[in-house]
């Protein structure tokens, strides 16, 4: 099988066990992330598009609570390794998993298995898809996400 397919069905499974959070933003906050919460709120990991994901300004991910988008990994993962052209999402994934750097919220709301499955989504990228990466200048990103959900010395 194809090693984006595989990783494709691991992401799913292992991220499968989160139960749908009634919110995905500090939905109280203000009216944009009342707006992304709404956004996220109808969708489910199986369902959301790319469109729906926006582009690097306006982002619900961004916004999302670490269970928020724990639950959606599956989905993100698909689109970074799928999406391509005009469509491409890596960046937008990169900017999830790498913000404020080692130990981020993100890699520390993840489990172990968890961390193994975006880090092995990262290789995957790495491998297959490097010149595309390339030339949307990411590889210093991807390297440094790569570096993040490697280090397997934190919580969890």
């Amino acid at each position: 099988m194809d090693p984006v397919e595989t990783l494709i069905i691991e992401a799913t499974q292992v991220f499968g066990k989160i139960h749908r959070p009634e919110h995905f933003t500090d939905h109280k906050h203000c009216c944009e992330c009342a707006e992304h919460d709404e956004t996220l709120k109808a969708f489910t990991p199986e369902t959301i598009t790319r469109e729906a994901l926006g582009h690097a300004g306006w982002d619900p991910m961004t916004f999302a609570t670490d269970t928020g988008f724990r639950y959606y990994l599956p989905a993100l993962i698909r689109m970074a390794l799928t999406k391509k052209d005009d469509d491409y999402y890596i960046d937008q994934f990169l900017s999830q998993v790498t913000r404020d750097g080692l130990r981020n919220s993100r890699w520390v709301a993840c489990t172990a298995e968890e961390r193994a499955v975006v880090l092995k989504a990262l290789h995957v990228l790495l491998e297959e898809r490097t010149e595309e990466v390339d030339n949307w200048l990411d590889a210093d990103r991807l390297m440094q996400a790569i570096e993040i959900w490697s280090d397997g010395n934190g919580p969890n």
